[in-house]
């Protein structure tokens, strides 16, 4: 092999070290834009998952403010259902008492009846007897 042909082979071999390198070149631009990329997206995921974060803070605050009102509720409940139960023993006591309140006047009723009718009968007697004692 001449020095020509070696010096041929050795520049061919350059050329093709050179475009080698030139895609080399070309990749890695191509991966630093892409890596770029991908911090970009990261960054965008860090933001999205910190607003999830304050969401989901956000939603525990509701929720324990949803559990203090639902215990407020039921204490009100049940204060409402001792004030019912209250309420029924007072209308029973009430009905009671009015039933016994009409039997009382029904029972006075008749006795004043009664009464009035012998009140009449005794009149009747005293004019009787007013009549009889005139007649003599």
């Amino acid at each position: 092999m001449t020095t020509e042909e070696f010096q041929k082979i050795v520049l061919e071999e350059l050329r093709e070290l050179r475009v080698g390198q030139e895609e080399l070149r070309k990749e890695q631009k191509e991966l630093r834009v892409g890596q770029e990329e991908l911090r970009k997206e990261q960054k965008e995921l860090r933001v999205g998952q910190d607003e999830l974060r304050k969401e989901q803070k956000e939603l525990r605050v509701g929720q324990d403010e949803i559990r203090k009102e639902q215990k407020e509720l039921r204490v009100g409940q049940e204060r409402i259902e001792k004030d019912l139960k209250a309420v029924i023993e007072q209308t029973a006591d009430l009905t009671e008492f009015r039933h016994e309140v009409v039997e009382g006047l029904e029972e006075i009723n008749s006795v004043i009846s009664r009464l009035e009718i012998a009140t009449a009968e005794n009149w009747s007697d005293i004019a009787k007897l007013k009549a009889v004692r005139r007649m003599y």
